[in-house]
């Protein structure tokens, strides 16, 4: 039998020959930028749709985001079926989904507002109130749970000075509780806006806390 054709070296992922430092393989810096257009078609419904930036009061769908939705909806058979997505590009855009952003998303995609308002109240990915720059999840599932995960989320609260579910004064935490971020080998997972943190411990918090008020991660975190 051959050799497997890559290389674990122990982290999350399969690096194969590329010379990738830890970091960059656990998603710690991005490679390269995320046009709001969303690129090709077939990847217009997948980019990350939490970021740091929000604009509460930007009109939905317009300019580069208009491009993108009307990308978004080359990839469904019916206009319905791209509800999910388009409900995360309007989270992108305004950091959340009010009730007038669901209203708008069903004005475009011809459903009633009480069918996306149904299917919005379902996720819990959807957030239904403003929320701070870094929305901060922290796992507390079994796996993590066992291995610490409350001492990190008490951790979290502590060092942004908030509680749970509510925004910072400074407006760039919130944290929150995430029943399951399906990283069970890596407890504690945490994520941050799009991004995972795994195998966080109580005593990483203030680092992570302090690079995320640098805004060393950059704005697409």
């Amino acid at each position: 039998m051959s050799d497997a054709p890559f290389k674990n070296p122990g982290w999350a992922g399969n690096t194969g020959e590329f010379d990738l430092t830890e970091d960059e393989v656990r998603g710690d810096d991005f490679v390269g930028s995320r046009p709001s257009g969303g690129g090709h078609p077939s990847v217009s419904a997948t980019y990350p749709y939490m970021l740091a930036e929000k604009n509460p009061d930007t009109p939905l769908f317009e300019g580069a985001y208009k491009e993108r939705f009307e990308k978004i909806l080359t990839r469904y058979p019916t206009k319905q079926a791209a509800l999910l997505p388009a409900l995360a590009l309007a989270q992108e855009i305004r950091g959340y989904v009010s009730p007038q952003s669901m209203d708008r998303v069903a004005e475009l995609l011809e459903l009633s507002s009480a069918y996306v308002r149904g299917v919005t109240t379902f996720y819990t990915m959807y957030n239904k109130a403003p929320v701070g720059r870094h929305l901060v999840q922290v796992c507390t599932n079994i796996s993590c749970n066992l291995c610490g995960a409350e001492d990190v989320l008490a951790a979290f609260l502590r060092y942004t000075d908030t509680e749970l579910g509510e925004m910072s004064e400074d407006g760039n935490f919130t944290v929150i509780e995430a029943e399951c971020l399906a990283a069970c080998g890596f407890p504690t997972c945490v994520q941050i806006n799009s991004r995972y943190y795994e195998n966080v411990t109580p005593a990483e918090v203030p680092k992570i806390i302090e690079r995320l008020k640098a805004g060393a991660a950059g704005g697409d975190v």
